[in-house]
């Protein structure tokens, strides 16, 4: 091998080729992928309008109600409840973190925005939007409890709350949103409870029966989503994240084809799992109780994606009582919070098939940052962690490279000796190494190592809601998106262009040309990356520059 360097990057060239065309592959439109409008597409301008028709919501068909199995109904027969109109003055309720807005019909969340989470960095005062009733950017979520007779505090009955708006209290840990229903001998009272600083919220049914007949129902959750095409572009990272429909078993979780749906409706028995609509960094996800067997429905019609889990059947015999629990989760994809709804409902931060070093990776970032309360400090010092990490590795190969660059002199005498006889060439080079006991693959092993780790930290810096609109210093505002004025991508280049240099030259002058290319061709390629992975890279190629150099100058001093 005449030049090990060759070697690595083509190795490296070829891993960030993979690695951005697995972004594509996951993120842009694909079989698996829900080409879906952003969750928080009120506030979008880029995303373009949905192809709906301007009706009311009113005049949008509601979903069908579940059905206890086994009852005697009528196919086809109404709900002894009629749809109404989801009221103009819904009911409003501030946390902390959250602004939620409930519709008295049903108990329907409409309307929710997150305070901590800005639209855009120049725009502070307009928060993300997670729900909307609005027909061409629909997005809510149901719940209710319905009984035998299509009966109950369904999604579709008109329920009793003493007060249109609840704050929750400076001091007040958590905050109670009650609403109320009776019929037929028959009172539940639906609990939502929003907590300080979380964005979960827990659900109780509080179930009496003074009837004189048990009383038989079951709870449901449901997710409704307009599907509508994404826009994407190569300047925003958001463009190509998943957005859509996932629905999980517990253990890992399956993205939702709403064209498949179309014709093929997703019915399954699950216990301990979950579903959820997802994009970048948000979430909407509906949390069954994880003690009990529910079934999941999933359907897609009219432009709208439907998904619904109904809950076992429960029977409350005459003057007794029961409680359900349920859950939701509005807000951002924040791991600690994640977890403790759901163990698996971490996954929803797709750090893709490195997770097992990503996860490790992001835990390390997150304790760095606790203590220098930084994200771009943070990240380099964890750069500077995992090169110490292969610091004996890069040692190794950073020793082969300064022998191969002390025998440059003697490899080019031979290469003008051999210039018409390739075989003889090759065999004296090798002849070469071994008297002078250098091996040209040396090199090959430490970078072959780290790409895993490269990756990992690529998807961590991409998918971690952390990193979103985090500053830095000076100009970098926002870790996530792109240097503004391309200063560290230049930076990067430069710093790839030095550590180039100190490295020995390659001995085929059209090898030489490429890789002095390289470096341009890699400064062009990371300008639009998130500007927290650029500063990774280059705080990973400057160490790697004075690791070079000070070997090197060890070597030369020897």
């Amino acid at each position: 091998m005449d030049n090990q360097r060759v070697i690595l990057w083509v190795l490296f060239a070829s891993m960030v080729f993979l690695t951005w065309s697995r972004w594509q592959t996951e993120h842009a439109p694909a079989p698996v992928a829900v080409n879906d409008q952003s969750i928080d597409a009120p506030l979008s301008a880029e995303t373009p309008a949905a192809t709906a028709p301007s009706a009311s919501v009113a005049d949008i068909q509601p979903p069908e109600l579940p059905q206890i199995p086994g009852a005697a109904v009528t196919p086809g027969a109404a709900p002894s409840i009629q749809p109404s109109v989801i009221d103009a003055e819904p009911v409003s309720v501030e946390t902390d973190v959250l602004n939620l807005r409930i519709s008295k019909t049903g108990g329907t969340l409409i309307g929710a925005a997150l305070k901590r989470y800005p639209k855009a960095k120049d725009a502070p005062d307009i928060p993300v939007q997670l729900l909307s009733n609005d027909p061409e950017t629909l997005s809510v979520m149901l719940s209710g409890v319905v009984d035998s007779a299509r009966n109950g505090p369904t999604h579709l009955a008109e329920l009793q709350t003493s007060t249109n708006s609840y704050v929750l209290d400076e001091g007040a840990d958590s905050i109670d949103v009650p609403f109320s229903w009776s019929a037929n001998g028959v009172t539940v009272q639906k609990v939502y409870r929003l907590k300080r600083g979380h964005y979960d919220i827990d659900i109780e049914y509080r179930i009496r029966n003074d009837s004189k007949e048990t009383w038989r129902a079951l709870s449901y959750l449901q997710i409704r989503h307009r599907y509508t095409p994404q826009k994407r572009s190569m300047f925003d990272v958001d463009s190509y994240s998943f957005h859509g429909a996932v629905v999980s078993d517990g253990t890992k979780y399956e993205k939702i084809d709403p064209e498949g749906l179309a014709d093929t409706p997703v019915n399954q028995k699950l216990a301990g799992g979950w579903f959820a609509y997802i994009q970048h960094h948000f979430l909407l996800a509906a949390v069954p109780a994880p003690d009990a067997e529910y079934s999941i429905n999933a359907s897609f019609a009219d432009g709208i994606i439907n998904v619904r889990s109904d809950g076992p059947v429960i029977s409350v015999a005459p003057g007794e009582e029961a409680l359900l629990t349920e859950n939701l989760f509005i807000g951002p994809k924040l791991q600690s919070q994640l977890e403790q709804l759901a163990p698996s409902l971490p996954l929803t931060v797709d750090y893709g098939r490195l997770s097992l070093l990503a996860q490790p990776l992001f835990w390390l970032l997150q304790q760095v940052h606790d203590f220098v309360g930084n994200w771009g400090w943070a990240i380099i010092i964890v750069t500077f962690l995992i090169k110490l990490t292969f610091y004996k590795l890069t040692e190794a190969s950073g020793r082969s490279m300064a022998k191969m660059r002390k025998l440059q002199p003697r490899l080019k005498a031979l290469q003008e000796r051999y210039k018409d006889d390739r075989a003889a060439l090759s065999q004296h080079m090798m002849d070469l190494y071994k008297r002078e006991k250098v091996n040209p693959a040396a090199g090959c092993l430490p970078m072959i190592i780290q790409i895993p780790f490269f990756i990992a930290f690529y998807w961590v810096l991409l998918e971690s809601v952390e990193m979103r609109q985090a500053p830095f210093a000076l100009w970098i505002t926002d870790l996530s998106s792109r240097d503004p004025y391309f200063v560290l991508p230049l930076l990067m280049g430069i710093a790839m262009f030095v550590q180039q240099k100190l490295n020995p030259a390659p001995p085929d002058p059209v090898q030489a040309k490429v890789m002095m290319i390289l470096p341009v061709m890699f400064t062009g390629f990371f300008a639009f990356f998130p500007s927290g992975l650029v500063l990774y890279w280059l705080t990973n190629s400057v160490l790697s520059v004075v690791q070079q150099w000070n070997i090197n100058r060890k070597m030369a001093v020897a």
